[in-house]
């Protein structure tokens, strides 16, 4: 499927990272979007990045699309959909949300009539290399399945989940990089102390944790494995995991991820 118009309600970073290469594909042509914001100088902005982009802050024309992508913040959700007209009678428009923690239950109370998707994505679909889990609702065909993927496949891999599990993928993939990003953080403040200057152990800190990544993707390696390959009896990286284990990482990441599962499930 190919929509004649593509709303937007909400045109944040997350939003931008879907939308822009969506355009850039040809999977959504930028004549076809109408992007709704809050503010005229969000208005502004998005024109400076894509002047090329139909976007106001009247919500109406996003509304009457026959697909909206739904990307506010969860704590307006209750005014925006207050404020979403009810779709004409015999349409059933697609709403595809990326609101966290929202379950399709509450979407299809708030947007009666509408056939409603919900979307995971995270961060790093803003350079093409994300997750995205997908959950769908009732009356979603196979062709709406298929487009829906190709949409997500430009910025990233694409999963098809039990609902049940969108909150613990979330919790992974979505908080997750900012747990790493901490760690990318502790690790270069480690390099300082132990005589890097700052600007070089950032760099380094990032390429170990990039590496690492491709490492354990590109060798299907459990992360037990590249831990075993580089510890060496008596050595320095079996010295430094003692002191890990003893300050408690493993478990502190353990309860963080949990912690956000549960935070995702508050929200819904």
């Amino acid at each position: 499927m190919s929509p004649t118009t593509f709303g937007v309600i909400g045109l944040g970073r997350m939003a931008q990272a879907l939308l822009f290469p969506w355009m850039d594909s040809g999977l959504v042509e930028p004549a076809s979007v109408r992007a709704a914001v809050a503010s005229g100088s969000s208005v502004e902005r998005i024109h400076a990045l894509r002047p090329d982009l139909p976007v106001s802050t009247d919500a109406a024309a996003a509304w009457s699309a026959p697909v909206v992508l739904l990307a506010v913040k969860p704590q307006q959700l209750e005014a925006v959909a207050a404020s979403a007209p009810a779709p004409l009678s015999g349409e059933r428009p697609l709403l595809l949300s990326v609101l966290a923690g929202v379950r399709l239950e509450r979407l299809q109370r708030l947007f009666p009539g509408w056939r409603v998707v919900r979307a995971v994505p995270n961060t790093p679909c803003l350079v093409r290399a994300g997750l995205t889990g997908l959950a769908w609702g009732e009356g979603i065909s196979g062709d709406d399945k298929a487009w829906i993927q190709e949409l997500f496949a430009q910025v990233g891999e694409v999963l098809e989940l039990p609902e049940a599990q969108l909150d613990a993928f979330l919790a992974l993939t979505s908080s997750g990089p900012a747990f790493v990003a901490l760690v990318a953080d502790a690790l270069a403040d480690g390099a300082v102390a132990a005589g890097l200057p700052r600007q070089q152990a950032h760099r380094l800190a990032h390429r170990t944790l990039a590496g690492t990544a491709a490492l354990l993707h590109g060798q299907d390696l459990h992360p037990g494995e590249l831990r075993d390959m580089v510890s060496s009896p008596g050595g320095t990286t079996i010295a430094g995991i003692r002191v890990l284990e003893r300050s408690g990482l493993r478990s502190a990441l353990i309860e963080a991820v949990v912690a956000a599962a549960e935070r995702s499930r508050e929200l819904g």
